[in-house]
């Protein structure tokens, strides 16, 4: 495995099209096309896209003794992931999360309000593996604000797994977890791009290029960027200096953006993994995340290195 992706695991359900200007209210039907389970979060957005782009990938995470925790293993089996660290939880539930998407790609979700099987991942749970992990080129995990028995002991392990030569690589979600929180682990990540609402609420800052310069304070060695959206990227490192990406054209109509983001990651570790200068990769990241939109789901859209060169050409 060159990729070990660990954390967030997720049966996506998403509900295509609703209109998320109305309330739904009660005793109504809204049509929409036929749900389609898929698995989703980081494990699942970012492995399979990094394994179709070329990278032997395995994940490291939960899911639930029950019938979603069966669809995302075998899912993960038909795209080649190494699963031999996809653990069983012997109570908590699998992690399942309802996407409405509306008619221009924009979403909300329904996701459940108890402790589900990833909630569980420690640093115990991620230990046992260093050995695995040592052997990888990067260790790539998520979702920062979203690991509660983890998050307080993430600067050791981060520091034990870059002391084998892994490189380390995290992404945030949702709000952009707890700011002092993240300053401590900073110093121990080689690769951080949250997207500009994450920074947003992470720095105190409005301006992406002010946010760089915040959270440059607490590591001065790594690549560190803001996603954009429709506007692009930045992403910067001490040695290629500052680099500013414009969003691509997908070529197809935008169909869901959910994964975008995780997408664009996999996209730039595939660029950085062929020595690619920064901002050569991160035209790969951006292709990536234009692919991820042209299809439901989160990684539907990204289907090979061809297509991406395709995007770029």
């Amino acid at each position: 495995m060159k990729a070990i992706v660990c954390g967030s695991c997720v049966v996506d359900l998403p509900c295509l099209t609703v209109d998320l200007s109305n309330p739904i209210g009660p005793d109504r039907i809204q049509p929409i096309e036929p749900i389609q389970p898929t698995g989703g979060g980081i494990t699942c957005n970012v492995g399979f896209a990094l394994q179709r782009l070329g990278i032997v990938t395995g994940v490291m995470t939960y899911v639930g003794d029950d019938r979603w925790g069966i669809i995302l293993r075998e899912q993960m089996v038909e795209e080649g992931l190494n699963t031999a660290m996809l653990y069983t939880h012997p109570s908590d539930p699998t992690t399942a999360v309802v996407a409405l998407v509306d008619e221009q790609g924009a979403r909300s979700f329904l996701a459940p309000g108890v402790k589900t099987a990833t909630k569980s991942i420690n640093a115990a749970f991620i230990r046992r593996d260093l050995p695995v992990i040592a052997q990888a080129s990067y260790f790539i995990l998520g979702y920062f604000g979203r690991m509660p028995a983890l998050e307080r002991d993430l600067p050791e392990v981060l520091q034990e797994i870059r002391a084998t030569g892994c490189r380390t690589v995290m992404d945030s979600a949702g709000d952009g977890g707890n700011p002092e929180r993240l300053q401590r682990i900073l110093p121990h990540l080689d690769i951080y791009v949250p997207s500009e609402h994450e920074a947003r609420r992470q720095t105190k800052e409005s301006d992406p290029k002010s946010m760089l310069a915040h959270l440059r304070q607490w590591n001065p060695h790594g690549i560190l960027g803001i996603k954009l959206g429709a506007h692009g990227a930045i992403l910067e490192s001490p040695d290629q200096g500052l680099v500013e990406l414009p969003a691509l054209d997908p070529g197809a109509p935008v169909v869901d953006t959910t994964g975008a983001g995780d997408c664009f990651l996999a996209g730039l570790i595939a660029g950085l993994d062929q020595r690619l200068p920064l901002a050569e990769a991160g035209r790969w990241a951006a292709a990536a995340g234009a692919a991820a939109v042209t299809q439901r789901g989160g990684h539907a859209g990204v289907r090979s290195l061809e297509q991406i060169q395709g995007l770029l050409d």
